[in-house]
């Protein structure tokens, strides 16, 4: 019996030295400012706002351009050596250089033209109605993965679907 009373004293003696570790009038820590126990920490809750997103907004119309290429003067030359050498089978004497020289030309003309539409490219202007009520117009230079009227977010000058 004197086991059993020691037991229980023991066990009384745990329970009085643990008590203060679970006691029920601890003083609450401050919550970080902007968590939703902040908010609530007043008597009455209040609603916490849903994060805005600066970057999301919808799609309003999609144009499609398509930007003349930058010629290197290499189609100019190619098309001039090209249009002498034609212009140079025609005709005999003062003919046969006025047509190497309006041949040159021509040819110099019309290789300037045929290399700047070769390089040509595509430019997608994506105008996008902001959250915030303005309007941006993002370029760019892949075809959007987007349509008008979806959700979507500028990402590194891109606009994805959001």
């Amino acid at each position: 019996m004197l086991r059993t009373n020691i037991s229980i004293v023991a066990v009384a003696l745990a329970a009085a030295l643990a008590a203060p570790a679970f006691a029920f009038n601890e003083p609450k820590q401050a919550a970080p400012a902007g968590t939703p126990a902040a908010a609530q920490s007043g008597s009455a809750a209040q609603p916490v706002a849903p994060a805005k997103c600066e970057n999301c907004g919808v799609v309003e119309g999609i144009t499609v351009r398509e930007q003349e290429g930058e010629a290197t003067g290499l189609g100019a030359i190619a098309g001039g050596v090209a249009g002498a050498l034609l212009g140079n089978q025609a005709g005999q004497g003062r003919g046969k250089t006025a047509a190497t020289v309006v041949g040159a030309a021509g040819g110099a003309y019309a290789g300037h033209q045929v290399e700047k539409s070769m390089k040509k490219a595509k430019r997608y202007d994506i105008s996008v109605r902001m959250d915030d009520g303005t309007t941006r117009i993002i370029s760019q230079t892949t075809e959007p993965a987007v349509k008008v009227n979806d959700k979507v977010k500028i990402v590194e000058g891109l606009v994805v679907k959001n």
